[in-house]
Protein backbone atom coordinates (compact mmCIF):
# COMPACT_ATOMS: atom_id res chain seq x y z
CA UNK A 1 0.00 0.00 0.00
CA UNK A 2 1.28 3.43 -0.87
CA UNK A 3 0.95 5.98 1.90
CA UNK A 4 0.09 9.55 0.99
CA UNK A 5 2.44 12.33 1.98
CA UNK A 6 -0.31 14.97 1.88
CA UNK A 7 -0.76 14.98 5.64
CA UNK A 8 -1.32 18.09 7.76
CA UNK A 9 1.67 19.40 9.63
CA UNK A 10 1.90 18.21 13.23
CA UNK A 11 0.56 20.77 15.65
CA UNK A 12 4.05 21.35 17.07
CA UNK A 13 5.53 22.01 13.60
CA UNK A 14 2.71 24.36 12.66
CA UNK A 15 2.98 26.28 15.92
CA UNK A 16 6.77 26.48 15.55
CA UNK A 17 6.39 27.97 12.07
CA UNK A 18 3.78 30.45 13.26
CA UNK A 19 6.00 31.43 16.19
CA UNK A 20 8.84 32.30 13.80
CA UNK A 21 6.44 34.20 11.53
CA UNK A 22 4.54 36.04 14.27
CA UNK A 23 6.60 39.22 14.60
CA UNK A 24 7.07 39.60 10.82
CA UNK A 25 3.30 39.24 10.43
CA UNK A 26 2.73 42.07 12.92
CA UNK A 27 5.11 44.36 11.01
CA UNK A 28 3.42 43.36 7.73
CA UNK A 29 -0.04 44.14 9.13
CA UNK A 30 1.01 47.63 10.19
CA UNK A 31 2.36 48.26 6.69
CA UNK A 32 -0.91 47.17 5.06
CA UNK A 33 -2.87 49.55 7.30
CA UNK A 34 -0.56 52.51 6.59
CA UNK A 35 -0.59 51.93 2.83
CA UNK A 36 -4.34 51.41 2.66
CA UNK A 37 -4.97 54.74 4.38
CA UNK A 38 -2.33 56.68 2.43
CA UNK A 39 -3.31 55.30 -0.98
CA UNK A 40 -7.02 56.15 -0.56
CA UNK A 41 -6.31 59.61 0.87
CA UNK A 42 -7.00 61.35 -2.49
CA UNK A 43 -10.51 59.85 -2.59
CA UNK A 44 -11.24 60.87 1.00
CA UNK A 45 -9.77 64.33 0.38
CA UNK A 46 -11.92 64.81 -2.72
CA UNK A 47 -15.07 63.59 -0.97
CA UNK A 48 -14.65 66.29 1.68
CA UNK A 49 -13.30 68.93 -0.78
CA UNK A 50 -10.23 69.70 1.37
CA UNK A 51 -7.62 72.23 0.24
CA UNK A 52 -3.92 71.48 0.95
CA UNK A 53 -3.78 73.63 4.11
CA UNK A 54 -6.89 71.99 5.56
CA UNK A 55 -5.57 68.56 4.64
CA UNK A 56 -2.31 69.38 6.43
CA UNK A 57 -4.31 70.38 9.50
CA UNK A 58 -6.26 67.11 9.32
CA UNK A 59 -3.04 65.11 9.10
CA UNK A 60 -1.76 67.02 12.13
CA UNK A 61 -4.28 64.99 14.10
CA UNK A 62 -2.30 61.82 13.40
CA UNK A 63 0.82 63.34 14.87
CA UNK A 64 -1.05 64.66 17.90
CA UNK A 65 -2.48 61.22 18.54
CA UNK A 66 0.91 59.56 18.09
CA UNK A 67 2.86 61.83 20.45
CA UNK A 68 0.14 62.08 23.09
CA UNK A 69 -0.24 58.29 23.15
CA UNK A 70 3.20 57.64 24.66
CA UNK A 71 1.87 57.57 28.24
CA UNK A 72 -0.70 55.02 27.07
CA UNK A 73 1.93 52.97 25.19
CA UNK A 74 4.20 52.97 28.26
CA UNK A 75 1.30 51.95 30.47
CA UNK A 76 0.24 49.12 28.16
CA UNK A 77 3.75 47.68 27.86
CA UNK A 78 4.47 48.23 31.55
CA UNK A 79 1.32 46.56 32.82
CA UNK A 80 0.66 43.89 30.19
CA UNK A 81 3.94 43.31 28.35
CA UNK A 82 4.68 44.04 24.70
CA UNK A 83 2.79 40.99 23.38
CA UNK A 84 -0.56 41.90 24.93
CA UNK A 85 0.05 45.57 24.19
CA UNK A 86 0.42 44.67 20.51
CA UNK A 87 -2.85 42.72 20.55
CA UNK A 88 -4.82 45.46 22.34
CA UNK A 89 -3.54 48.28 20.13
CA UNK A 90 -3.83 46.13 16.99
CA UNK A 91 -7.52 45.49 17.64
CA UNK A 92 -7.98 49.22 18.23
CA UNK A 93 -6.42 50.00 14.82
CA UNK A 94 -8.83 47.64 13.08
CA UNK A 95 -11.76 49.35 14.81
CA UNK A 96 -10.59 52.86 13.89
CA UNK A 97 -9.61 52.33 10.22
CA UNK A 98 -13.11 51.92 8.70
CA UNK A 99 -14.46 54.89 10.63
CA UNK A 100 -12.00 57.14 8.75
CA UNK A 101 -14.12 56.69 5.62
CA UNK A 102 -17.29 57.75 7.44
CA UNK A 103 -16.23 61.17 8.71
CA UNK A 104 -18.63 63.87 7.41
CA UNK A 105 -16.31 66.90 7.67
CA UNK A 106 -12.67 67.83 8.21
CA UNK A 107 -12.95 68.37 12.02
CA UNK A 108 -14.36 64.87 12.39
CA UNK A 109 -11.69 63.46 10.10
CA UNK A 110 -9.01 65.21 12.17
CA UNK A 111 -10.51 63.63 15.30
CA UNK A 112 -10.37 60.27 13.55
CA UNK A 113 -6.73 60.92 12.70
CA UNK A 114 -6.00 61.47 16.40
CA UNK A 115 -7.34 57.99 17.12
CA UNK A 116 -5.54 56.51 14.13
CA UNK A 117 -2.23 58.08 15.18
CA UNK A 118 -2.63 56.95 18.79
CA UNK A 119 -3.47 53.33 17.99
CA UNK A 120 -0.81 52.89 15.29
CA UNK A 121 1.92 54.44 17.45
CA UNK A 122 1.07 52.19 20.42
CA UNK A 123 1.19 49.18 18.10
CA UNK A 124 4.44 50.40 16.53
CA UNK A 125 6.16 50.82 19.90
CA UNK A 126 4.95 47.38 21.03
CA UNK A 127 6.14 45.49 17.94
CA UNK A 128 9.48 47.32 17.88
CA UNK A 129 9.97 46.34 21.53
CA UNK A 130 9.23 42.74 20.52
CA UNK A 131 11.69 43.09 17.62
CA UNK A 132 14.45 44.55 19.81
CA UNK A 133 14.07 41.68 22.26
CA UNK A 134 14.15 39.16 19.40
CA UNK A 135 17.32 40.80 18.07
CA UNK A 136 19.01 40.58 21.48
CA UNK A 137 18.02 36.90 21.75
CA UNK A 138 19.34 36.17 18.24
CA UNK A 139 22.67 37.90 18.92
CA UNK A 140 22.75 39.45 15.44
CA UNK A 141 21.14 42.26 13.47
CA UNK A 142 17.61 41.39 12.35
CA UNK A 143 15.77 44.71 12.74
CA UNK A 144 16.16 45.69 9.08
CA UNK A 145 14.61 42.37 8.03
CA UNK A 146 11.69 42.93 10.41
CA UNK A 147 11.15 46.39 8.96
CA UNK A 148 11.35 44.78 5.51
CA UNK A 149 8.16 42.95 6.41
CA UNK A 150 6.58 46.33 7.13
CA UNK A 151 7.55 47.25 3.56
CA UNK A 152 6.00 44.02 2.26
CA UNK A 153 2.81 45.24 3.88
CA UNK A 154 3.02 48.76 2.47
CA UNK A 155 3.89 47.48 -1.01
CA UNK A 156 1.09 44.93 -1.01
CA UNK A 157 -1.33 47.39 0.55
CA UNK A 158 -0.56 49.98 -2.11
CA UNK A 159 -1.13 47.48 -4.93
CA UNK A 160 -4.37 46.30 -3.35
CA UNK A 161 -5.46 49.92 -2.98
CA UNK A 162 -4.72 50.58 -6.65
CA UNK A 163 -6.84 47.58 -7.56
CA UNK A 164 -9.63 48.66 -5.21
CA UNK A 165 -9.66 52.13 -6.77
CA UNK A 166 -9.64 50.68 -10.30
CA UNK A 167 -12.64 48.51 -9.39
CA UNK A 168 -14.45 51.52 -7.99
CA UNK A 169 -14.60 50.21 -4.42
CA UNK A 170 -15.39 53.03 -1.99
CA UNK A 171 -12.87 53.52 0.85
CA UNK A 172 -15.30 52.19 3.47
CA UNK A 173 -15.71 48.83 1.72
CA UNK A 174 -11.98 48.69 0.98
CA UNK A 175 -11.03 49.37 4.61
CA UNK A 176 -13.62 46.86 5.88
CA UNK A 177 -12.10 44.12 3.70
CA UNK A 178 -8.64 44.98 5.07
CA UNK A 179 -9.97 44.61 8.62
CA UNK A 180 -11.46 41.20 7.82
CA UNK A 181 -8.21 40.03 6.24
CA UNK A 182 -5.98 41.12 9.14
CA UNK A 183 -8.08 40.13 12.16
CA UNK A 184 -7.18 36.43 12.34
CA UNK A 185 -3.43 36.84 11.59
CA UNK A 186 -3.20 39.52 14.30
CA UNK A 187 -4.90 37.31 16.88
CA UNK A 188 -2.93 34.16 16.05
CA UNK A 189 0.42 35.95 15.97
CA UNK A 190 -0.09 37.47 19.40
CA UNK A 191 -1.30 34.14 20.77
CA UNK A 192 1.81 32.17 19.79
CA UNK A 193 4.42 34.67 21.00
CA UNK A 194 6.00 33.90 24.37
CA UNK A 195 4.35 35.53 27.34
CA UNK A 196 6.63 38.44 28.22
CA UNK A 197 6.71 39.85 31.72
CA UNK A 198 5.23 43.27 32.47
CA UNK A 199 7.77 45.96 33.31
CA UNK A 200 6.31 48.35 35.91
CA UNK A 201 9.41 50.55 35.72
CA UNK A 202 8.80 51.14 31.98
CA UNK A 203 5.19 51.92 32.77
CA UNK A 204 6.24 54.77 35.05
CA UNK A 205 8.38 56.41 32.33
CA UNK A 206 5.45 58.01 30.60
CA UNK A 207 7.25 60.51 28.39
CA UNK A 208 10.97 60.55 27.63
CA UNK A 209 13.26 62.76 25.62
CA UNK A 210 16.72 61.76 24.37
CA UNK A 211 19.72 63.12 26.19
CA UNK A 212 23.48 62.97 25.75
CA UNK A 213 24.64 60.98 22.75
CA UNK A 214 21.04 59.88 22.10
CA UNK A 215 20.18 63.40 20.92
CA UNK A 216 21.64 62.71 17.47
CA UNK A 217 19.58 59.52 17.20
CA UNK A 218 16.53 61.54 18.21
CA UNK A 219 17.26 64.16 15.55
CA UNK A 220 17.61 61.47 12.90
CA UNK A 221 14.30 59.97 14.05
CA UNK A 222 12.62 63.38 13.91
CA UNK A 223 13.80 64.30 10.41
CA UNK A 224 13.36 60.73 9.17
CA UNK A 225 9.74 60.76 10.33
CA UNK A 226 9.16 64.14 8.70
CA UNK A 227 10.43 62.86 5.34
CA UNK A 228 9.15 59.27 5.33
CA UNK A 229 5.79 60.11 6.91
CA UNK A 230 5.12 63.06 4.61
CA UNK A 231 6.12 61.06 1.54
CA UNK A 232 3.68 58.36 2.64
CA UNK A 233 0.86 60.90 2.78
CA UNK A 234 1.75 63.01 -0.26
CA UNK A 235 3.17 60.76 -3.03
CA UNK A 236 -0.26 59.77 -4.35
CA UNK A 237 -1.48 63.36 -4.02
CA UNK A 238 1.58 64.69 -5.87
CA UNK A 239 1.09 62.31 -8.79
CA UNK A 240 -2.66 62.89 -8.89
CA UNK A 241 -2.67 66.68 -8.56
CA UNK A 242 0.63 67.81 -10.08
CA UNK A 243 1.12 65.25 -12.86
CA UNK A 244 -2.58 64.40 -13.32
CA UNK A 245 -2.28 60.65 -12.74
CA UNK A 246 -5.60 58.83 -12.40
CA UNK A 247 -6.80 57.60 -9.01
CA UNK A 248 -5.86 54.05 -10.06
CA UNK A 249 -2.34 55.04 -11.22
CA UNK A 250 -1.44 57.44 -8.38
CA UNK A 251 -1.04 54.69 -5.72
CA UNK A 252 1.63 53.04 -7.93
CA UNK A 253 4.03 55.82 -6.93
CA UNK A 254 3.69 54.80 -3.32
CA UNK A 255 3.94 51.15 -4.35
CA UNK A 256 7.30 51.90 -6.02
CA UNK A 257 8.45 53.79 -2.93
CA UNK A 258 7.43 50.95 -0.60
CA UNK A 259 8.74 48.22 -2.92
CA UNK A 260 12.19 49.78 -3.05
CA UNK A 261 12.16 50.22 0.72
CA UNK A 262 11.47 46.49 0.90
CA UNK A 263 14.33 45.62 -1.44
CA UNK A 264 16.76 47.79 0.51
CA UNK A 265 15.70 46.38 3.89
CA UNK A 266 16.13 42.80 2.68
CA UNK A 267 19.87 43.50 2.39
CA UNK A 268 20.04 46.20 5.07
CA UNK A 269 21.40 43.98 7.84
CA UNK A 270 24.26 42.76 5.63
CA UNK A 271 25.05 46.32 4.48
CA UNK A 272 25.05 47.49 8.09
CA UNK A 273 27.49 44.75 9.11
CA UNK A 274 29.79 45.58 6.18
CA UNK A 275 29.78 49.39 6.18
CA UNK A 276 28.46 50.34 9.61
CA UNK A 277 25.17 51.97 10.49
CA UNK A 278 26.49 55.53 10.44
CA UNK A 279 27.81 55.40 6.88
CA UNK A 280 24.79 53.42 5.68
CA UNK A 281 22.26 55.94 7.01
CA UNK A 282 24.26 58.97 5.80
CA UNK A 283 24.75 57.70 2.24
CA UNK A 284 21.25 56.28 1.85
CA UNK A 285 19.63 59.47 3.15
CA UNK A 286 21.60 61.51 0.60
CA UNK A 287 20.22 59.12 -2.05
CA UNK A 288 16.67 59.72 -0.83
CA UNK A 289 17.17 63.50 -1.12
CA UNK A 290 18.31 63.03 -4.72
CA UNK A 291 15.32 60.79 -5.46
CA UNK A 292 12.83 63.36 -4.19
CA UNK A 293 14.51 66.03 -6.34
CA UNK A 294 14.16 63.75 -9.38
CA UNK A 295 10.41 63.61 -8.68
CA UNK A 296 10.31 67.40 -8.32
CA UNK A 297 11.89 67.87 -11.76
CA UNK A 298 10.04 64.96 -13.42
CA UNK A 299 8.23 65.87 -16.66
CA UNK A 300 5.84 62.91 -16.43
CA UNK A 301 4.47 60.22 -14.14
CA UNK A 302 7.00 57.42 -14.92
CA UNK A 303 10.00 59.63 -14.15
CA UNK A 304 8.38 60.83 -10.93
CA UNK A 305 7.73 57.22 -9.90
CA UNK A 306 11.41 56.47 -10.57
CA UNK A 307 12.36 59.34 -8.27
CA UNK A 308 10.08 58.07 -5.50
CA UNK A 309 11.58 54.59 -5.96
CA UNK A 310 15.06 56.05 -5.33
CA UNK A 311 13.69 57.84 -2.27
CA UNK A 312 12.35 54.51 -1.00
CA UNK A 313 15.78 52.94 -1.36
CA UNK A 314 17.26 55.82 0.59
CA UNK A 315 14.91 56.06 3.57
CA UNK A 316 14.88 52.30 4.18
CA UNK A 317 17.90 52.22 6.49
CA UNK A 318 16.92 55.02 8.85
CA UNK A 319 14.48 53.50 11.33
CA UNK A 320 15.90 49.96 11.55
CA UNK A 321 19.34 51.40 12.36
CA UNK A 322 18.23 53.96 14.93
CA UNK A 323 15.78 51.64 16.69
CA UNK A 324 18.46 48.97 16.86
CA UNK A 325 20.99 51.48 18.25
CA UNK A 326 18.55 52.91 20.80
CA UNK A 327 17.19 49.49 21.75
CA UNK A 328 20.64 48.36 22.93
CA UNK A 329 20.17 50.67 25.92
CA UNK A 330 16.77 49.28 26.81
CA UNK A 331 13.11 50.20 26.42
CA UNK A 332 13.47 53.65 27.98
CA UNK A 333 16.05 54.75 25.39
CA UNK A 334 13.96 53.26 22.59
CA UNK A 335 10.92 55.20 23.80
CA UNK A 336 12.98 58.40 24.07
CA UNK A 337 14.14 58.20 20.45
CA UNK A 338 10.67 57.14 19.30
CA UNK A 339 9.21 60.21 21.02
CA UNK A 340 11.16 62.55 18.74
CA UNK A 341 10.32 60.33 15.78
CA UNK A 342 6.63 60.72 16.40
CA UNK A 343 7.13 64.43 17.02
CA UNK A 344 8.39 64.53 13.42
CA UNK A 345 5.20 62.74 12.40
CA UNK A 346 3.32 65.44 14.30
CA UNK A 347 4.99 68.38 12.58
CA UNK A 348 5.78 67.04 9.10
CA UNK A 349 2.33 66.69 7.49
CA UNK A 350 0.96 70.10 8.52
CA UNK A 351 4.18 71.90 7.54
CA UNK A 352 4.04 70.07 4.23
CA UNK A 353 0.39 71.09 3.80
CA UNK A 354 1.10 74.75 4.49
CA UNK A 355 4.11 74.78 2.15
CA UNK A 356 2.02 73.17 -0.60
CA UNK A 357 -0.84 75.60 0.01
CA UNK A 358 1.45 78.62 -0.18
CA UNK A 359 4.03 77.59 -2.78
CA UNK A 360 2.79 74.46 -4.56
CA UNK A 361 3.44 70.72 -4.52
CA UNK A 362 6.94 70.99 -5.96
CA UNK A 363 8.02 73.33 -3.16
CA UNK A 364 6.62 70.86 -0.64
CA UNK A 365 8.70 68.08 -2.15
CA UNK A 366 11.82 70.29 -1.99
CA UNK A 367 11.10 70.70 1.74
CA UNK A 368 11.16 66.90 2.09
CA UNK A 369 14.43 66.68 0.14
CA UNK A 370 15.97 69.12 2.64
CA UNK A 371 14.72 66.94 5.52
CA UNK A 372 16.40 63.88 3.92
CA UNK A 373 19.64 65.83 3.59
CA UNK A 374 19.34 66.77 7.27
CA UNK A 375 19.16 63.07 8.17
CA UNK A 376 22.40 62.46 6.25
CA UNK A 377 24.13 65.30 8.11
CA UNK A 378 22.90 64.18 11.53
CA UNK A 379 23.91 60.57 10.82
CA UNK A 380 27.48 61.67 10.16
CA UNK A 381 27.60 63.08 13.72
CA UNK A 382 25.83 60.26 15.59
CA UNK A 383 28.45 58.36 17.60
CA UNK A 384 25.83 55.85 18.90
CA UNK A 385 24.90 54.86 15.36
CA UNK A 386 27.15 51.79 15.01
Amino acid sequence: MTMTTDLPLPASAASSWLRRAAIPILFLALGVVYASWAARLPAIRDALALDPATLGTVLLGGGIGAVSSFPLAAWLVGHYGARKAALISGVAILLVLPTMALMPSWPWLMLGMVGFGATTSCFDVAINALGAEEERAAGRSIMSMLHAWFCVGTFGGALLSSGAAALGLPPLLHFSLIVLALSLPLYLSCQVLPCDQPDPEAGRKHFALPHGALIWLGLIAFLGAVSEGSLTDWIALYLHDHLHASEAVAPLGYAAFAGCMLAARLVGDRLKERFGARKLVAVSSALSACGVLVAVLAPNVPVAILGFALAGLGVAAVFPCIFSAAGRDGAASLAAVATLGYSGSLMGPPIMGYVVHGAGLQAGMVFLAVACAGVALAASRASRLV
